[in-house]
C-alpha cells in the first residue's frame, strides 16, 4: 500500500476519477506472468487486490507486492525494457492504464502530467534511498533512512496519508462495478 500513498497523496481527487474512467480492470489467475523481464511495456498497473512477486534474472525473487502497489512505473517514465518479471501469487485484480491514453491527457492537461510525474518521481526517489540503505551505503545516514523506511513515512508525506488512503478507497469504490477485461 505504500506506493499508493506516495502516488495518491500527490494527485488530486479528479485525477483518481480519471484513472478509474481510463483504466481497464483485469483479473489474473495464480501463476500468470504480467510483466516479463526485458519486455517493452506500454502500460502502468495498479495492484488492487491479491499478491504478486518480482523476480530478477540471476537474483531471484526480490519483492512481494500487495494491494496499492504500482507496477511498470520505471518503464513508463523512461520507455526502457522492464527490469524484472512480475507474477501473480494468487488471484489478482489490477487496474491497467495505457501509456498513450495517459500521455494524451497530460498533453491536454499539463498540470495533471506534472502531478503524476512528481508522484512517480517521489516514489522512485524513496525506492532509491531504500535500496542504498539496504546495500549499506551512506553510513549512519543510511541507517537512519532504513529505520524511517521500516517504521514510518517521511514527515512530508504524513499530511497526505489520510487523503491518499481515502483516494485509494475512492478508486476501489469507483471500480467496484466496473467490468473486467
Amino acid at each position: 500500500m505504500r506506493k499508493a500513498l506516495y502516488i495518491f497523496g500527490l494527485l488530486a481527487d479528479a485525477d483518481v476519477e480519471l484513472m478509474a474512467r481510463l483504466g481497464r480492470k483485469r483479473k489474473l489467475a495464480p501463476g500468470h506472468v504480467l510483466i516479463k523481464q526485458g519486455q517493452v511495456l506500454d502500460r502502468l498497473y495498479l495492484l488492487l487486490d491479491g499478491h504478486m512477486e518480482v523476480d530478477i534474472s540471476g537474483l531471484g525473487v526480490v519483492a512481494k507486492l500487495s494491494s496499492g502497489e504500482i507496477l511498470g512505473e520505471m518503464s513508463f517514465v523512461d520507455s526502457a525494457p522492464t527490469s524484472a518479471t512480475v507474477r501473480a501469487l494468487d488471484e489478482v485484480s489490477l487496474l491497467e492504464l495505457r501509456k498513450d491514453e495517459l500521455e494524451a491527457r497530460f498533453a491536454s492537461d499539463p498540470a495533471l502530467g506534472m502531478r503524476f510525474f512528481k508522484a512517480i518521481s517521489v516514489f522512485l526517489a524513496e525506492r532509491m534511498r531504500s535500496t542504498i540503505a539496504r546495500l549499506g551505503y551512506g553510513g549512519a545516514a543510511s541507517l537512519a533512512s532504513e529505520e524511517l523506511l521500516e517504521d514510518e513515512l517521511d514527515e512530508g508525506l504524513l499530511d497526505n496519508v489520510a487523503i491518499a488512503g481515502e483516494r485509494f478507497s475512492r478508486l476501489m469504490r469507483l471500480l467496484a462495478d466496473a467490468p473486467e477485461a
